[in-house]
């Protein structure tokens, strides 16, 4: 996907993480916009045009989160992704249900970084989808209709919660879906803290779709936030990689998975 073109606003109070990011995304062909506070932050967006935002949480001034709120009353299909220190799940959370796209934990590598914002302006970008539309990703096929979910053409029992479960993650591919919304939109409000019974379900998934349930491909965790169904461009990355491996292996044999599920 070429970045030509795209602007890009990075909204941190700390000059060397700003210093850090320039490069890589000039390399990649975004304009880059830096701003120091959240307040900054948003008079640069009602006087310009932005294509994403990576906006520090723990800012001076209204901070990140504020600032998150604020984007999203003007702006609400704008990609923003948050970075955030380790250990800060509850300002994921938070981050998340409040309009984030994504986030990542300092420190992180600028490919982590370029991935996350790859995947979060392409869901920007992507047609809407009916909300009835079959889904596609890897060798997964959801048709929400029938509800019907297929493996290489063969279909795979799923319960109606297991089912509704898939199809909120797959219709969010790409994105962390927190537990509590993932809880809510299933089960209702009332067992959006319910996350010891989630979890049941994710596992029981994961043995119908992989073969190796502790290694998936499809869905990932994000410890103490949430899942993320992997979107259809990761996958091809993925399945990219896995054909490298399978040619490293003719000239030097070793135990490879069997599919793509277990990478």
């Amino acid at each position: 996907m070429s970045q030509t073109g795209l602007r890009i606003l990075i909204v941190d109070d700390e000059p060397a993480i700003r210093r850090a990011l320039r490069p890589p995304l000039l390399d990649l062909g975004f304009q880059v916009v830096e701003a120091s506070r959240g307040e900054e932050a948003i008079q640069q967006l009602r006087a310009g045009t932005f294509d994403v935002v990576l906006l520090d949480i723990n800012m001076p001034g209204i901070g990140g989160l504020e600032t998150l709120r604020r984007i999203r009353l003007f702006a609400p299909r704008l990609p923003i992704l948050m970075v955030t220190v380790r250990d800060g799940e509850e300002e994921k959370v938070e981050a998340l249900e409040s309009g984030a796209d994504d986030y990542v934990t300092k420190p992180f590598s600028a490919r982590e970084l370029i991935a996350r914002i790859r995947t979060a302006v392409r869901r920007i970008q992507a047609p809407i989808r009916p909300e009835d539309a079959p889904i596609e990703i890897g060798e997964i096929r959801l048709l929400p209709i029938r509800r019907i979910v297929t493996m290489r053409g063969q279909a795979i029992h799923m319960t109606r919660k297991e089912f509704d479960i898939l199809h909120y993650l797959m219709a969010n591919a790409g994105r962390v879906v927190t537990y509590s919304k993932l809880l809510t939109v299933v089960w209702g409000d009332t067992y959006r803290e319910e996350v010891e019974y989630l979890r049941t379900f994710i596992r029981l998934l994961r043995k119908k779709l992989c073969e190796d349930p502790s290694n998936p491909t499809y869905l990932h965790t994000d410890a103490y936030v949430g899942y993320r169904f992997v979107d259809a461009q990761a996958f091809g990355e993925i399945a990219l990689q896995r054909s490298h491996e399978l040619h490293r292996a003719e000239e030097s044999p070793e135990a490879l998975p069997d599919d793509l599920c277990s990478k």
